[in-house]
């Protein structure tokens, strides 16, 4: 069955957020897809990636680069899931209907970003919706001031 969470940041922007979500993600053995709102965004969290840490690097790949199907982790701003991900992180506006192919669902947003927050309710309803048919669990997250997560709904 398909997990929808909403992510609700308030605390923390993407950039600190995303890294560590896709590091856990890769860590059960899942492969990700991120779609963002633009080619701008795509281009922006494709250069964090290789430097968000000191250390180390997450590989990763975007339409520039080719080899989709082999990326643990891939950017877009389609609705592709070119290396059969089981996690799909939605940002910037990014939506999916039908999420049956994935085991997880994520959408994070600006809770600072009113526009954001508004596109966010948009797609809890319309999934809330959905899932009374379907059986999708989905679940809303919101920061906690020192940056955890806190359950609410």
């Amino acid at each position: 069955m398909t997990e929808i969470l909403f992510y609700h940041l308030t605390e923390k922007t993407l950039e600190q957020i995303l890294p560590g979500l896709l590091e856990k993600s890769l860590s059960r053995g899942w492969k990700a897809v991120v779609q963002l709102g633009s080619q701008e965004q795509v281009e922006a969290m494709d250069a964090h990636l290789w430097t968000f840490r000191d250390e180390s690097f997450m590989g990763h790949g975007c339409l520039s680069d080719g080899t989709e199907a082999l990326q643990p982790v891939w950017l877009t701003t389609q609705d592709d899931n070119p290396n059969e991900a089981k996690i799909r992180f939605l940002t910037g506006g990014a939506q999916i209907d039908e999420p049956a192919e994935y085991d997880r669902i994520v959408y994070m947003f600006d809770g600072h970003n009113n526009e954001a927050v508004e596109h966010a309710r948009t797609r809890w309803k319309f999934h809330k919706d959905v899932s009374d048919k379907t059986g999708y669990e989905q679940t809303y997250w919101q920061q906690t001031p020192n940056g955890g997560w806190e359950k609410k709904a």
